[in-house]
């Protein structure tokens, strides 16, 4: 295996339009990165580049040691899974693993070789004289998977290869994928809209947005420690909840004025005392948001109080939706990733914004709520996000 640099890649097409700018990234030997963003972000055409699929206009890609910018696709020894597939209708499920090693002149022998021993690990064994029409969506991705395995190439490229699959099945092979690529420590570039196959799959996930790379972390720190407004939002399901609030002194102390109530912040030190005054993008996740009621001990300075517009039960939990006084988070960022765009942002967008928000809290089951109740929240204040109304970027507070 080898590793994989973009250095400064820029992808610009004939007529103009910028779909990659000044890409930085090292995959490492071994590694399973994830390019994510939503669709348009340039992560496919990044993807294209180290393939050789698509002409690399500004700076240099490296597998290993080679500058690959000038190499023919054949030439590059990595292996490409895509979206659909691509099987041949007219070969059974070996001709379609060997087809690869076939065209490279592999010795028959050889080839039927790592044919089984892939086919074995794949759970093909009984399939391999059937053909791609004969098979299911998993087992099709299966073969698919294979045919790129058995080759052996430096690199595995992956393009959205369980988008075709139904929700049950994509959880069970985004598992199957991981646990191949461990075994196998093969170098792995894999491209996703869904931000759940990052998290779930990747040892770094690199998210993108408008063909520039917004933040390059671990899962756990994508989450944990958002760079921007749009990281914080596009990572997460449910999404980061965002209110505007103002940094005030109280006491020795500092706190957020949200509408008429205030949380008081208990992390920050000087650096947040560096936005008092200011009026801020402030963020917490879902569950870090309780019923009071369940929270022996709360102190008032970590309550929120709202009104409850909707449950889900889920089981394990449940989502109420509580509506407080304060005002929503208008920024390009957020609205990139509304869950309706042409309704939400032209609502958010217009003069006469609301004065109202709505946070997705994760309850306890045992809570007992129904919509119209009004509650007090917990907010867990060691785990509050701070972002800059105008950039968008994560404010640099103390630890």
């Amino acid at each position: 295996m080898a590793s994989v640099t973009f250095e400064q890649v820029g992808k610009v097409y004939g007529d103009g339009t910028r779909a990659v700018s000044d890409l930085g990234i090292e995959v490492g030997d071994g590694e399973f990165m994830v390019l994510v963003g939503p669709s348009g972000c340039g992560k496919t055409t990044a993807l294209r580049m180290v393939a050789g699929l698509e002409e690399i206009s500004e700076g240099r890609i490296r597998i290993g040691e080679r500058v690959v910018n000038g190499l023919e696709p054949r030439d590059r020894d990595v292996a490409m899974v895509f979206q659909n597939y691509a099987l041949y209708p007219h070969m059974n499920v070996a001709k379609n693993m060997a087809f690869g090693l076939t065209t490279r002149r592999v010795p028959k022998s050889t080839a039927r070789t790592r044919v089984a021993r892939i086919a074995s690990i794949l759970g093909l064994q009984a399939l391999l004289d059937r053909k791609p029409g004969q098979l299911y969506g998993g087992q099709r991705q299966r073969v698919a998977m294979g045919r790129a395995i058995v080759r052996e190439p430096q690199v595995f490229l992956m393009d959205e290869p369980l988008s075709n699959l139904d929700a049950k099945l994509r959880v069970q092979m985004r598992a199957e994928i991981s646990s191949l690529q461990r075994e196998l420590n093969a170098t792995t570039i894999y491209v996703t809209h869904d931000q759940v196959e990052a998290m779930t799959m990747g040892d770094r996930v690199a998210v993108m947005r408008g063909g520039l790379l917004q933040q390059l972390d671990p899962p756990q720190r994508l989450y944990d420690r958002p760079a921007n407004l749009f990281v914080a939002t596009f990572i997460g399901s449910p999404s980061m909840n965002l209110v505007e609030g103002t940094i005030e002194r109280a006491g020795a102390g500092y706190q957020c004025r949200i509408g008429k109530q205030a949380l008081a912040i208990r992390h920050g030190g000087v650096g947040i005392g560096r936005h008092v005054g200011k009026r801020v993008a402030l963020g917490v996740r879902p569950e870090q948001i309780e019923h009071a009621a369940l929270v022996p001990g709360c102190p008032a300075g970590s309550r929120l109080t709202g009104v409850v517009r909707l449950t889900e039960a889920l089981g394990s939990s449940m989502l109420a939706h509580v509506e407080i006084e304060a005002r929503p988070v208008v920024h390009e960022q957020v609205l990139e990733n509304a869950a309706d765009d042409a309704v939400v942002a032209e609502g958010l967008r217009s003069d006469q914004r609301s004065e109202r928000t709505t946070l997705v809290c994760s309850f306890d089951p045992s809570a007992e709520v129904s919509a119209g109740d009004r509650v007090e929240l917990a907010i867990d204040m060691r785990r509050l996000h701070f972002f800059d109304l105008e950039s968008g970027d994560a404010l640099e507070l103390d630890d």
